[in-house]
């Protein structure tokens, strides 16, 4: 079991590491990467599981990953408010859930506004 423990606080380590890498070698400002970062895990997870846009998989999927991202933010930051670290990442969540969820229901609800054959009204 402690060897358990170890691997999972060794991937949680290496994936704040990477991530802060990725912030701090873009000149993206933090809550616009999540956006961009939302989309596009949305797209790649739509692609790896063969699934449409309008498929509520590759969502849940990206809510996974930024779930696990938040729980690793919380884990490995101490801030000295916790109500500020905890708003921060709700803020984040929302942030890169936002775009892929609009889009999904949009897909869904309304697929002729993302085909390039429209029907056109007379």
């Amino acid at each position: 079991m402690h060897q358990i423990w170890a691997v999972i606080i060794s991937a949680m380590s290496r994936w704040h590491q990477g991530k802060s890498f990725i912030e701090h070698s873009v000149s993206i400002e933090h809550d616009a990467l999540h956006v961009i970062v939302g989309l596009l895990a949305w797209l790649g997870f739509a692609l790896i599981s063969r699934r449409p846009l309008s498929s509520i998989w590759p969502f849940l999927w990206l809510c996974a990953l930024i779930l696990w991202n938040e729980a690793v933010d919380l884990w490995v930051e101490l801030w000295p408010d916790l109500g500020m670290q905890l708003g921060e990442g709700f803020k984040d969540i929302v942030l890169t859930i936002a775009m892929p969820g609009l889009l999904m229901v949009l897909i869904g609800l309304r697929p002729a506004l993302f085909t390039a054959e429209r029907r056109r009204r007379r």
